[in-house]
């Protein structure tokens, strides 16, 4: 999978990452390589970390503080945990130039919508994103250009938000590659519980059951580890913080999913427990559908996956 050649003329003047880890060195490998920022500014909290962004070459300034990074910003994308945002926008907030355009990649977005609004002053463009791209891996060698090819980037731009600003973070996701859809911050929140957030809650308490059973069936667990419980030790090795500050921020939507799915799981045990074959066959077969649906709209391959490789 390679990405578009170099456009002639960068998209944004002075693009700023804060926050370098997988998605914010994704963003940075794939402006550079496409040449969609006249100048790339990255800051992270960590000096290890700006350290090797300035070895990797994944910016043209790694900024020391965040007020230095967003001076004259263009677009600045907010590429920390969700529990995070109220903070950083409080530091930059002050030093952004009128009409700069603020994101975030953040898998909510009616919390950070409200984060970010009760920090950053008028005449800053507020569009929350969140490109629905990701591996387990983190950290800023974790990132490459190709991440976000042809998965989806959705933008939650709130009420009011300004049609040209919007259609400028539209075409900065595009030209990395992604589909862009527009949504209110409520549906992608409800959305993103059912497809991402109670997949990822599933994927942690099966694993967390599974270690409490390793001891007893002496290490047969791991050893025997089939193709669905590797998924979801993938799944289930994703940020803790980030993965913590999701499910703290989106209460709600969780919740409400997790209730259906509840009921859904004992109406599953009672077609077990009374050998209710036809029902098991029934849903067995829509959801095995589903699979298929996904394979052919592009968002996943048929192929064995023993880890993900990408280019």
């Amino acid at each position: 999978m390679v990405l578009d050649p170099p456009l002639a003329s960068p998209i944004v003047g002075r693009l700023v990452v804060i926050g370098v880890g997988l998605i914010g060195s994704s963003i940075l490998h794939a402006a550079r390589a496409r040449g969609l920022a006249g100048t790339r500014v990255a800051y992270d909290a960590s000096p290890a970390v700006r350290e090797r962004v300035l070895a990797l070459g994944l910016a043209d300034l790694v900024a020391a503080t965040p007020e230095q990074a967003v001076r004259d910003a263009d677009i600045v994308i907010l590429c920390v945990p969700v529990g995070a945002m109220g903070a950083v926008a409080k530091e930059i907030g002050p030093h952004l130039k009128q009409g700069a355009i603020v994101s975030d990649v953040g898998s909510v977005k009616g919390a950070v919508l409200s984060a970010l609004r009760a920090h950053l002053p008028e005449g800053v463009h507020i569009i929350p994103g969140h490109p629905v791209a990701g591996t387990e891996y983190s950290g800023p060698d974790s990132g490459f250009a190709t991440l976000f090819k042809n998965r989806w980037s959705i933008l939650t731009p709130p009420e009011g938000a300004d049609p040209a600003a919007v259609a400028k973070l539209v075409e900065l996701w595009s030209a990395m590659g992604a589909n862009v859809e527009t949504m209110t911050a409520d549906h992608h929140d409800l959305v993103l519980a059912i497809t991402s957030h109670v997949p990822h809650l599933i994927a942690y308490n099966i694993v967390g059951t599974a270690a409490d059973l390793e001891t007893v069936t002496q290490s047969e667990v791991i050893k025997y580890s089939a193709g669905g419980f590797r998924d979801f030790t993938r799944i289930a090795a994703s940020d803790p913080t980030m993965w913590r500050d999701v499910f703290l921020n989106n209460r709600e939507a969780v919740l409400e999913v997790l209730g259906r799915f509840t009921e859904d799981l004992i109406a599953l045990q009672r077609s077990i427990r009374w050998a209710e074959g036809d029902k098991l066959f029934d849903l067995f077969t829509r959801t095995r559908a589903i699979r298929r649906s996904i394979i052919e709209i592009g968002q996943e391959t048929a192929a064995p996956d023993f880890g993900r490789a990408h280019d």
